[in-house]
Formats: C-alpha cells, sequence, structure tokens
C-alpha cells in the first residue's frame, strides 16, 4: 500500500469514520452530490446502519488480526504453537517496527501524502488511478488469499491430494545464483488466489463497495497480523506522531482533502447510508479509513502479546485497549454527528488506546513491567539462537 496513514476528510486512510450527504461518492468513487444542486440526507435508521456497520467492520480485523499476530507470530511450521497455517514466504513473515521506524514514519507518510497530491496536481487523475487500481489489484489478491489460507485449512476436504508448488526466478549462474522472486504455494493457496482473483476483477470493473470492503479487510486484518511493534514505547511514538500528522494535514493544509477526493483505491471500509432505500445499488457512502483501523490495532495486538507473555491466564490489557478502540471510535462519529464536522479519527483514538491501558497497568502496578516488555524480529531470534548453537559447539 502507498501509504497505511494517508488521511483526511474524505476518503482516506486516516480520515473521519463518515461522509455526510455534502461529499457523498457514488460506487466509482466519484462526488456524487454536489452543494449547488442537491444535498443528500441519510435516515435516523440508514445513518445507524452505516455507523454501527463500520464499528463493526473495524472491530473484525483487530480482532482476529491480534490473534493471529500471537499465535503465528513466530512461528514458521504449520501447527506450532497453533497455528493453521506456515509462512512459506518471507513476505508473509512479521515485520518488526523498531523505535527509529516509529519516529520515521509519521516524517515518510508526510511525504508520501504531498508527494501524491503534486501528482494529482500535475497529471491525469484518470492514469493515476488507473495505474493504482492495477497496483491494489495485485496486492488485494495477496492480502484476501493470504487472509482466507487459515480457513482454507481446515474445510479442505482431506481425501483431496495436495500438490505443492514453487515460482523461482533468479538472477546469475553458479556462485553468483541469487534470488530474485521465491514463491512457495499449494493447491490450497491455488483455490484462495482463484477466489481472490474473482474479487479483484470485481472491484477492478464495478468498483462495487462490497469488493472494496473485501479488500479493505484483507489489509487491515493482515496489517495488524504482520506489522509488530517491538515494546510499548515504540507503539507510543508511533501513534503520538501519527496524532500529531493527522490533526496538521486534517485541519492545518488542504492537501489531504485533495488527495482524499483523488484517490480511487480499497484503502478505505465504506458502508452506504441508503442501504435501506437503494439495497446493495446504494450510492451514499459512510467511510473509515484503513489507517485508523491498522494504527491502533498493531499497538492493541502488541498487549495482547505483552498479556500472553505474562502467563497469568488473562487478556486484561488487551479487552481494555479493544474497549477503549470502541469508545475513541463511537466517541468520533458522536463529536461529528453533533458538530456536523468531519473529524480526524486518531485525534480521539490514540489517548483512548494508550491512556486506558496505562491506567489500569499503574492500577495493577505492573507499568513498569508492560514497558520493559521487548520483542526481537524472527531474524534477530534466529541470529541468537544460531549464536547459542555455536556457543554449546565450543564448549
Amino acid at each position: 500500500m502507498a501509504d497505511v496513514n494517508q488521511g483526511s476528510v474524505l476518503p482516506s486512510e486516516t480520515s473521519p469514520p463518515v461522509l455526510d450527504g455534502l461529499n457523498a461518492t457514488d460506487s466509482n468513487g466519484t462526488e456524487a452530490v454536489n452543494a449547488t444542486v442537491a444535498k443528500f440526507v441519510a435516515t435516523p435508521e440508514g445513518t445507524a446502519l452505516a455507523y454501527g456497520s463500520l464499528v463493526f467492520m473495524a472491530l473484525l480485523p483487530i480482532f482476529f488480526g491480534a490473534l493471529r499476530s500471537v499465535s503465528c507470530g513466530k512461528s514458521k511450521v504449520a501447527g506450532e504453537n497453533g497455528c493453521d497455517y506456515e509462512y512459506r514466504n518471507s513476505s508473509d513473515m512479521p515485520e518488526t517496527i523498531t523505535g527509529r521506524d516509529a519516529a520515521r514514519f509519521p516524517i515518510i507518510a508526510s511525504c508520501t501524502l504531498f508527494g501524491l497530491y503534486l501528482f494529482f496536481k500535475i497529471f491525469s487523475q484518470e492514469y493515476i488511478n488507473l495505474l493504482l487500481s492495477m497496483y491494489f489489484f495485485v496486492l488485494g489478491i495477496l492480502a484476501l488469499s493470504h487472509t482466507m489460507s487459515p480457513f482454507m485449512n481446515r474445510i479442505f476436504p482431506a481425501n483431496i491430494p495436495i500438490k505443492q508448488y514453487q515460482l523461482l526466478f533468479t538472477q546469475g549462474s553458479g556462485e553468483t545464483k541469487e534470488e530474485i522472486v521465491n514463491y512457495e504455494f499449494d493447491t490450497k493457496d491455488m483455490i484462495c488466489l482463484v477466489i481472490s482473483t474473482v474479487v479483484g476483477v470485481w472491484y477492478v470493473l464495478k468498483k462495487h463497495w462490497i469488493a472494496n470492503n473485501l479488500f479493505g479487510l484483507a489489509f487491515a486484518l493482515n496489517g495488524v497480523e504482520l506489522l509488530h511493534l517491538n515494546n510499548i514505547s515504540t507503539g507510543c511514538i508511533l501513534l503520538g506522531g501519527l496524532f500529531v500528522y493527522d490533526v496538521f494535514w486534517v485541519f492545518g493544509t488542504n492537501v489531504m482533502v485533495t488527495v482524499a477526493k483523488s484517490f480511487e483505491a480499497p484503502i478505505k471500509l465504506v458502508f452506504p447510508q441508503d442501504l435501506l432505500e437503494k439495497g446493495l445499488g446504494a450510492s451514499q457512502f459512510a467511510m473509515l479509513g484503513l489507517g485508523d483501523i491498522v494504527i491502533p490495532g498493531i499497538f492493541i495486538a502488541l498487549l495482547l502479546r505483552f498479556d500472553v507473555s505474562l502467563k497469568k491466564n488473562t487478556r486484561t490489557y488487551f479487552y481494555t485497549s479493544f474497549l477503549a478502540y470502541i469508545f475513541g471510535l463511537g466517541l468520533t462519529i458522536w463529536v461529528m454527528h453533533t458538530f456536523k464536522h468531519a473529524q480526524p479519527a486518531l485525534l480521539y483514538l490514540v489517548p483512548a488506546c494508550i491512556g486506558f491501558p496505562v491506567v489500569v497497568a499503574l492500577l495493577k502496578g505492573e507499568l513498569t513491567e508492560m514497558f520493559r516488555y521487548e520483542e526481537v524480529s524472527a531474524e534477530d531470534a534466529a541470529a541468537k539462537e544460531d549464536t547459542t548453537e555455536v556457543k554449546k559447539k565450543d564448549k
């Protein structure tokens, strides 16, 4: 994805979760209502259904992504640590975010956002979105396939033989040979890829909101599962930096608004406010950016892994932060609905997701233990094991 934290008052990644009728978009992502022509007014039932559905959809990748980050975060073999699938490819392995990464992230995100703004100002929006559609078509297929993999493993008939495949591209020969692409998959993965490709074609051709949400949920779940913060301090740095980033770009400039209006990609979850009136062909959408899901989600997943490390058979910090996320998102919706003005969701989500668990840790006397908790990347863990084995052999 171009930038999981891009946000604005419209369809952006850390955008406010809702879009009122004045800015509603049709199923092709174009502006459907103009203030000088008409203004769509959602019914209370339609608004409640849209808001509730967005909150529910946001919770799914956070909850299941966090669980998958625990059970499979350090597992390389299927069945290990309760994992239903194995990470055969390096692209499927968790990536650890360090404090340095977290500090640089808002700067990189800002540069990416402003770069997109310049691109949309200089080049044709149509051609840029065509390239983005192709880019997210490929990413969406891979993300949705990876998301479906554990479920396919459970329902795949045992009497059907499973064949192994490998896609390998190398460069050079002999000792200078190096791998460019090495992707391993089997029969079950092929079925997942076929299903995902059908969804991808549906999205590219129709830009339907259901296809958009399938890709969006897959991106969010993969992000929560595979992006690992190495400690709580890193999480605070990342969320704090993106808190400032979100507020500045939403309230301080029109850059996010311009990019958000121009950007057509499954980087948001949408739900129609006129579903009750128009059914699946509805076109007036409420929206929630994926950054408002992934960024708090990886912090919540870290707290779940911290709960597991305590070995107390409780999930206190996970449930606290999960409820804090619901509170923060609900507060965002209430403020925007009350004041009729779009809000950057991280403005409310960051204080809630950090503040609630810290208060609980203070009350339980585990604050120091929480901030001392540290995770290592798979590469560092492997290197440490190799060093230990070498020392044992030397002895």
